[in-house]
């Protein structure tokens, strides 16, 4: 019951702010909801009730940033191929491209060091919270945001020479 009084007081608010952050209605719907689904996994991680509303933007604004990390990402693994649209299959030169995407991709993360990689395969592939990543990687949770970002900015650069 107070966790529903809590967001009934401060929902509109952290609405308005997830609009500016995300640059759209519609998302900011949708991150709101799953911000508020995972304060509610996590209220019992919020020591300070007054805090709430600070807290929960503070999750949102995460998984915006999330969202549109996996949206970057999402034209380079999800090319279209024309022939397939059409129902004829893929001809040799769309799976030559499709194959030479996947290898650039693999590639490129198999360069990355082995805790970038993990880091990695763990919140973008998996979907782990950075709570669960920390756990699983036996390291604290701003470890894992800084290694995440880290990782991230490297695996940008090596898919960045190989699709240019």
């Amino acid at each position: 019951m107070e966790f529903e009084q809590l967001v009934n007081r401060h929902k509109d608010a952290v609405y308005r702010q997830m609009v500016r952050a995300c640059g759209n209605q519609a998302d900011a719907e949708d991150v709101l909801q799953d911000a508020l689904l995972n304060a509610y996994r996590a209220l019992d991680t919020l020591r300070d009730r007054a805090a709430f509303q600070a807290w929960l933007v503070r999750i949102g604004r995460n998984v915006c940033t999330r969202r549109r990390m996996k949206e970057a990402l999402r034209p380079i693994l999800d090319l279209p191929v024309p022939d397939m649209l059409a129902g004829t299959g893929p001809s040799a030169e769309s799976q030559m491209i499709r194959e030479d995407i996947g290898r650039c991709v693999k590639a490129a993360l198999q360069g990355l060091p082995q805790g970038d990689r993990r880091v990695i395969e763990l919140r973008d592939m998996e979907g782990l919270t950075a709570p669960a990543a920390a756990h699983e990687l036996g390291i604290t949770v701003p470890a894992v945001k800084s290694r995440l970002h880290r990782a991230r900015a490297r695996l940008r650069r090596q898919l960045d020479t190989c699709f240019r």
